[in-house]
């Protein structure tokens, strides 16, 4: 269930012993160069994905739905048909409070 979370092997993001795939005593300087840039990690994230879409005429909606008329034996029947062209994603959306990330090995609170 969920899949939310990160499951690449390499340095865990949050912490600073480099407990992960990757350790710097493999003597390559490209594992320490990333293990030293993953230090900065923070456990808060300030920005996601959208899951909303523009439409061509910029209505911005999760879906987007047409009306057509179906006739059939003489009577007019309407259905919604689910449009999946010509939508383009809003993108990147900045949060209004920052969140934790679903990696953060930490327990925040114990009952």
């Amino acid at each position: 269930m969920g899949g939310s979370g990160s499951k690449a092997k390499g340095v865990w993001p949050f912490s600073g012993n480099g407990a992960g795939g990757d350790s710097a005593s493999d003597g390559s300087e490209q594992s320490v160069a990333r293990l030293k840039a993953s230090r900065k990690a923070t456990p808060f994230v300030f920005t996601r994905r959208s899951s909303l879409y523009y439409d061509e005429d910029g209505d911005l909606a999760h879906e987007f739905y047409e009306e057509t008329v179906v006739t059939k034996n003489g009577r007019k029947k309407s259905k919604l048909k689910r449009i999946h062209k010509n939508l383009i994603p809003q993108g990147t959306v900045k949060l209004d409070h920052p969140c934790i990330h679903v990696d953060f090995p930490v327990v925040l609170c114990e009952v």
